[in-house]
């Protein structure tokens, strides 16, 4: 076992598909969606598509044995589930968390719950426990009181990003020796703000979103949690865990063209895939497949394409992306898309391009159509953009 490598050896997942990363794994592979019009965000917008989680906030509380008049903010909800899977999946249990570092990414925090008490903040005292719950960093303390707490715990907000950022913070540690164990992901649930948000930005489709195909019209937005257990050579052999992949490469970059739109050679994801890459000691033509970011908008999927094609020339690799299944779950994105790349390499079956009909006109490529690959599957790039530029890409490798 390579001292050098990070090793993964638990990974949890919760999505528009359902509660655990098999439940959604089968239906991916069965091509369902999870998208429908919203039910629990109280907003005017229901008739959007969106990957609502399909329980509201009471019902997550008694699945989660959590007392119904106890303040929790539905992030949390989302993300408890998917941490407990990830421990149990690695063997890890409430009174080993104490001495691991537990990162977890998020943007929005307890909007969800601000946007509809703001007037008992104001006028009455009848919420305050909601308060203390309002930034990010209160739902990574809250996800991680519920598991008795860990050693280390730290919150990173980068958008749509932060979760893989996440992951590749976490994954730093371990190689520099600051840690053995890390729990990484990000959650993040939908709200009026994300709706009004986005929409305000005029990139949400009002059909099921079709990513990489000319006639794109933007975002499905959804919701949901993801997770991995990330350990050092040595902690793999003390405990005798058996890992499911590895973190092999990873990069960060940022090309600051637009608030909310990449530049248009994608010079950003460029970097982010390139770097990645040749942090995995790979080349382009060593990735068997690529999870794009994708989120549908016509910005996003030519962009993101052109940077592809800058990379892989004409050795273009299996290009798809989840989110006309699951929504685009922006902070959670990066965390989700990681446990799916994992259940891709274990079963060898991408994920299908639903929606495709017609090739973007400036691209050389078209998405995944046929999900039986054409060679095994060792290695995938997956890719996680952020407003401002904030682009990253993470290389995940079988064992």
């Amino acid at each position: 076992m390579n001292g050098k490598e990070v090793y993964i050896t638990g990974a949890g997942m919760v999505s528009a598909l359902g509660i655990g990363k098999e439940t959604t794994w089968e239906a991916l592979k069965k091509q369902q969606s999870g998208l429908g019009s919203v039910r629990y965000v109280q907003t005017v917008h229901r008739d959007l598509p969106s990957g609502e989680v399909g329980y509201s906030d009471v019902e997550m509380k008694a699945l989660l044995r959590i007392p119904p008049e106890e303040a929790y903010i539905r992030s949390s909800l989302l993300a408890i589930p998917a941490v407990d899977e990830a421990m149990q999946q690695a063997q890890l249990n409430s009174e080993d968390a104490r001495n691991l570092t537990f990162l977890s990414g998020i943007t929005v925090g307890g909007m969800d719950k601000v946007e509809i008490m703001y007037d008992d903040f104001l006028y009455t005292d009848t919420k305050n426990d909601y308060v203390r719950l309002i930034d990010c960093g209160a739902c990574t303390e809250q996800i991680a009181d519920f598991f008795g707490g860990f050693r280390r715990v730290s919150t990173i907000v980068t958008a749509c990003s932060s979760s893989a950022n996440a992951i590749m913070t976490g994954a730093d540690l371990i190689l520099e020796g600051h840690a053995d164990i890390v729990v990484a992901g990000g959650c993040e649930c939908l709200s009026r703000y994300h709706i009004n948000g986005f929409n305000t930005l005029k990139i949400l489709d009002t059909e099921i979103c079709k990513p990489f195909d000319r006639d794109r019209a933007g975002i499905n937005l959804g919701e949901g949690a993801g997770y991995i257990v990330m350990e050092s050579a040595g902690s793999v052999q003390r405990r005798g865990v058996t890992p499911i992949g590895r973190v092999t490469g990873y990069c960060n970059a940022c090309d600051a063209y637009h608030q909310t739109a990449s530049s248009p050679e994608g010079e950003g994801a460029y970097l982010a895939m390139k770097g990645a890459i040749e942090r995995a000691g790979l080349t382009p033509a060593d990735i068997d497949y690529l999870n794009a970011h994708g989120t549908g908008t016509p910005n996003n999927d030519l962009t993101e394409g052109i940077a592809i094609m800058r990379l892989f020339g004409d050795n273009i690799p299996p290009v798809s992306s989840v989110k006309c299944y699951i929504g685009h779950t922006t902070s959670a994105a990066g965390g989700i898309e990681a446990v799916i790349s994992l259940l891709i390499m274990r079963d060898g079956v991408l994920p299908v391009q639903a929606n495709f009909r017609n090739r973007i006109e400036e691209h050389s490529f078209s998405p995944v159509t046929n999900p039986t690959p054409l060679r095994p599957v060792r290695h995938i790039l997956s890719n996680a953009f952020g407003f401002g530029g904030n682009t990253s890409a993470i290389v995940l490798s079988q064992i």
